[in-house]
């Protein structure tokens, strides 16, 4: 997990952990933005230049990460490595299954697209 640190005007030192902010702005997607789940529709959401972002969990097996990283690539699509694995991010989504990659095609209310700059 990462975790930014910034001190505030009194002088008290916060800090800000991304990957819970990833997980609000994910929820935030859910509630009011289109998405598809899992493999197939991922690689069929690139191929019809539907999607906006992918994301792919860290345990996604390397073939399919590959492949849907070069469909990204060829769409010119960013790609999220999420810092967690498919059950992390399948709760993230608030789904009671395991996520292995999801690709966002409209992001509803959030700014999950300009706060991930992708990960090429």
């Amino acid at each position: 997990m990462l975790i930014h640190f910034y001190v505030v005007d009194d002088g008290i030192l916060m800090q800000k952990k991304t990957h819970e902010s990833i997980n609000n702005r994910l929820a935030l997607v859910m509630k009011s933005g289109k998405y598809t789940l899992g493999y197939k529709t991922v690689l069929k959401s690139l191929r019809s230049s539907k999607g906006k972002l992918i994301i792919i969990a860290n345990n996604c097996p390397p073939l399919r990460k590959s492949e849907i990283e070069y469909y990204a690539m060829l769409c010119k699509v960013g790609v999220h490595h999420y810092n967690g694995n498919n059950v992390d991010l399948g709760t993230a989504c608030g789904k009671y299954f395991r996520v292995c990659c999801l690709s966002i095609i409209d992001p509803g209310d959030s700014d999950i697209i300009k706060s991930m700059p992708g990960d090429h």
